[in-house]
């Protein structure tokens, strides 16, 4: 644990450079696909609103304590950005229970890297940002294995599925936020504070919308402290400090290797299997995401690569 907050806190002097924040993000990525599994197996015993405050509630309760002396520089500015990024989290996260309730772990997942294509789009709606062209092209190869994997004869969605991708489209609304957050404040605080506001509202729901559990046994337990620790604690801090020296395309690219993760993890515990055209799609998306990430770096990102050391001590 002292090596993983030296390495989020940046206490031993890290140069942050956009291809060692690509590389960060790249492990989120990693620990974010094993988020489906978990999420699987912790629903067939917990609520979904139930596990959401759990896994948030958990993941903010353990990173408090080690990061408190930095915790002491938090202003009103700071807990209002971290209250609309954890507002975000907890509607992404909705999204994603219910959806998983009627869709498949491995599928799920390739349908949250739809975010790889509302990032462009939100920042050229907003931002007035055209992207590049390794961009343009990353994305629409990514669409097309989406579809590979997920349409079917009658080119129809089911319910589950339309839920995911309502999940990814709040989970592009958070890169994107994070990114303007991260130019304005400390990434780390963002990080801790955006688990302490989904934690909440969480509850909230939970004790409003539906009978609130606790995990039953081993196994859901077990999925509660992966979604808490791995996926959260580890994955939702990380996130913003690295982002704040790529480009939101880069982050939104990279998150969609989540899937291949997923679905490698989800055939692995629960023998779930795609057919040929899943698999298809599944590489599509993977190989789209290593050609868009050649693209040209952010003027942030390139002024990150000046051997900046962050430390956040």
């Amino acid at each position: 644990m002292r090596t993983l907050t030296s390495f989020v806190a940046g206490q031993r002097g890290i140069r942050w450079t956009q291809q060692r924040a690509d590389a960060a993000l790249g492990l989120v990525a990693m620990a974010w696909g094993s988020s489906y599994l978990l999420m699987k197996m912790g629903l067939e015993g917990i609520p979904p609103l139930s596990m959401i405050a759990l896994r948030f509630g958990i993941a903010f309760l353990t990173v408090a304590p080690i990061f408190s002396r930095q915790l002491r520089r938090t202003t009103s500015r700071t807990l209002r950005h971290g209250a609309i990024l954890g507002l975000f989290l907890f509607g992404l996260f909705a999204f994603l229970m219910y959806g998983l309730r009627t869709t498949s772990a491995s599928a799920a997942g390739f349908l949250t890297s739809a975010t790889v294509v509302f990032v462009p789009l939100l920042q050229a709606i907003f931002r007035r940002r055209v992207p590049d062209a390794a961009t343009v092209v990353g994305t629409a190869a990514v669409m097309a294995g989406i579809g590979l994997l997920t349409l079917r004869d009658a080119m129809t969605l089911q319910w589950g599925e339309l839920l995911c991708l309502g999940g990814a489209l709040l989970y592009a609304c958070q890169i994107l936020l994070t990114d303007v957050f991260t130019r304005q404040e400390d990434g780390l605080l963002l990080g801790v504070w955006q688990l302490a506001f989904a934690a909440l509202l969480g509850f909230a729901a939970s004790l409003l919308l539906e009978d609130p559990a606790w995990p039953a046994n081993a196994v859901q337990w077990a999925a509660v402290l992966g979604l808490a620790l791995l996926c959260s604690a580890f994955g939702f801090v990380l996130q913003p400090v690295a982002q704040r020296y790529t480009t939101p395309e880069h982050a939104g690219l990279l998150f969609a290797m989540e899937p291949v993760f997923s679905a490698l993890l989800a055939f692995l515990f629960l023998k779930e299997t795609l057919d040929a055209r899943g698999y298809a799609g599944a590489a599509l998306i993977l190989v789209s995401v290593l050609f868009a990430a050649r693209g040209k770096p952010s003027p942030q990102g390139a002024t990150a690569t000046q051997s900046e050391d962050v430390r956040y001590a």
